[in-house]
């Protein structure tokens, strides 16, 4: 099953400073077909206005990762941690027991973003936020992992996350396809760029695919794609 979550279907709100859509509930949107899947909570999409952000707030027990598409965001929180992720790179914090943090756009034009929020498999855990560089050259023609919790994936240079979960992510040239097997784990699939086919059904930039029962993916691009999945344990 392959439920396709159209773009012009997904929760939205304006700031002026923030323009966002929420392919789960979120804020002032609420939809309960669209909670969560699996353990995946949030999965925004936010365009930021330059010199603007968001000021410093608090989160707990939650793995927030943040998946620059254009420009960059500027990270700071109350543990000293500071930095900056740019365009195709990831940064992680798992809040834990609590952390407050800001994140600004301190570029001269606009910075998109994916905010991805994962429940963790356990409560309590310490706080933590580190950033790394992925080249989109390295995932040219194949799913390369960005964030995991997965045994699996222990040593495979992604960034940490506390639960049963990865985030991957592909660049494809148009006619090109990559498989991912999933054997009875659920996925959620969202192109940043372009459009593909996964399965027979068709995804335009920006829309979501929420999967489950489906033992593998095929993924075609339909046009130069960059895309994310988030391969995640079932839904208990």
């Amino acid at each position: 099953m392959i439920e396709r979550r159209a773009f012009d279907s997904l929760g939205s709100a304006s700031y002026g400073w923030l323009d966002a859509r929420y392919h789960f509930s979120f804020g002032q949107y609420r939809d309960p077909g669209r909670v969560h899947w699996g353990p995946l909570r949030v999965w925004n999409d936010d365009a930021i206005a330059p010199g603007t952000g968001f000021d410093p707030h608090p989160h707990r027990d939650m793995e927030i990762i943040t998946y620059v598409r254009q420009g960059a965001v500027t990270h700071k929180d109350a543990l000293g941690n500071e930095g900056r992720t740019e365009a195709g790179d990831v940064q992680v914090m798992s809040a834990g027991t609590g952390i407050v943090h800001a994140e600004y756009n301190r570029e001269p034009g606009e910075t998109r973003l994916f905010q991805i929020w994962i429940i963790p498999d356990r409560a309590g855990v310490a706080p933590r936020w580190e950033t790394r560089h992925f080249p989109k050259a390295d995932r040219a023609g194949e799913l390369v992992v960005l964030a995991s919790g997965r045994a699996q994936d222990a040593g495979s240079g992604a960034l940490t996350i506390h639960q049963d979960a990865a985030l991957l992510g592909a660049t494809l040239a148009a006619g090109t396809t990559v498989t991912h097997r999933l054997d009875g784990r659920l996925a959620y699939l969202v192109p940043a760029a372009g459009r593909l086919r996964v399965n027979g059904v068709d995804l335009s930039a920006r829309d979501g695919a929420a999967v489950r029962d489906e033992p593998e993916l095929v993924i075609e691009a339909l046009e130069e794609t960059e895309l994310l999945l988030a391969d995640l344990p079932p839904m208990a």
